[in-house]
């Protein structure tokens, strides 16, 4: 099938662009500069340009099946990239007719957000990260897309298992842990089978 990766430059992208180049997709990435890359593939496509730029977004989403949003705050970078973007990303994917849409979100966000005294805490220590998501996924709920939001705890570097647990009710705790890899597995199969529309599952090992 045909993606559209916005975030494939940053360490759970790089995991879900090679999984799905590995599995047969053809993907285009956005990416701010022709070296943020180092992932070259005769079904990948690299684009240069800016989130704010509509025609380089709508080349982006062009033809996308699942267009998927896997950005996130950089140490030192804007704190609100995951709403702004989403601010791009979801019109450039009305004016193709691009209508699949899986973002990665947290847990914690939104009405999570009171799950418990830990994640209450984790909100108040990286509070701008979290209403960023917030407002992320209010965008994306308002819209007319077929949309995931995908809420996972705290992320590792540890390697693909294969195993771990997703459903919209489960309840991490405060050793809830999954690594990108993993979390990059789930995110492709999302997109692979067409499951979780309109939902916000949670995935943890």
């Amino acid at each position: 099938m045909k993606l559209a990766i916005f975030g494939a430059s940053g360490a759970t992208g790089r995991q879900l662009l090679q999984q799905a180049l590995d599995a047969g997709h053809t993907v285009s990435v956005l990416l701010r500069s022709a070296d943020a890359l180092a992932i070259n593939h005769a079904r990948l496509t690299r684009i240069v340009g800016q989130l704010g730029h509509p025609a380089t977004m709508r080349t982006v989403v062009q033809d996308a099946e699942a267009v998927i949003s896997v950005l996130g705050a950089r140490k030192g970078g804007a704190q609100n990239i995951c709403s702004d973007a989403m601010r791009h990303i979801l019109p450039a994917m009305q004016a193709t007719g691009a209508r699949r849409l899986i973002a990665l979100s947290a847990y914690g966000a939104s009405e999570t957000g009171n799950a418990s005294w830990f994640i209450r805490c984790v909100r108040k220590m990286i509070g701008a990260k979290m209403r960023d998501k917030d407002e992320m996924e209010a965008l994306v709920r308002a819209s007319a897309t077929d949309w995931t939001l995908v809420r996972p705890p705290a992320l590792t570097n540890g390697t693909l298992s294969g195993v771990y647990r997703s459903g919209t009710t489960l309840k991490p705790g405060i050793m809830g842990r999954i690594s990108r890899a993993d979390l990059a597995a789930f995110i492709l199969r999302t997109a692979e089978q067409g499951n979780h529309i309109d939902q916000a599952p949670i995935v943890c090992t």
